[in-house]
């Protein structure tokens, strides 16, 4: 069973930071582009950042571009996300996804809340 778990979200006030994690399980996780994506209450989904399937070339939003960090560890069969310099607007629900061709996997979000 193809499966994502996000962690890491919380509550932060405006300028900190925090690290979003997804771990994989049940696919060939170093085979698949993986990113992260957001929502907020109201908005559409939103690609945040994306990273090839050997860890290189990472591609992001221009709403995060310099303030966020994407990453992945194929050994442990998992993606990360650093935001710092967090600001209100990027509260949302932040979802990790696996793709390859048609394969499409989500997480069930992780949520980040930016409030002082």
């Amino acid at each position: 069973q193809e499966q994502l778990v996000e962690s890491g979200g919380g509550l932060v006030q405006p300028g900190g930071s925090l690290r979003l994690s997804c771990v994989a399980s049940g696919f060939t996780f170093s085979h698949y582009v993986m990113s992260w994506s957001r929502q907020a209450p109201g908005k559409e989904r939103e690609l945040v950042a994306v990273i090839g399937s050997a860890g290189r070339g990472a591609n992001y939003g221009d709403s995060v571009k310099g303030r966020f960090t994407i990453s992945r560890d194929n050994t442990k069969n998992t993606l990360y996300l650093q935001m710092n310099s967090l600001k209100p607007e990027d509260t949302a629900v932040y979802y990790c996804n696996a793709r390859l061709s048609y394969l499409d996997y989500w997480g069930q979000g992780t949520q980040v809340t930016v409030s002082s």
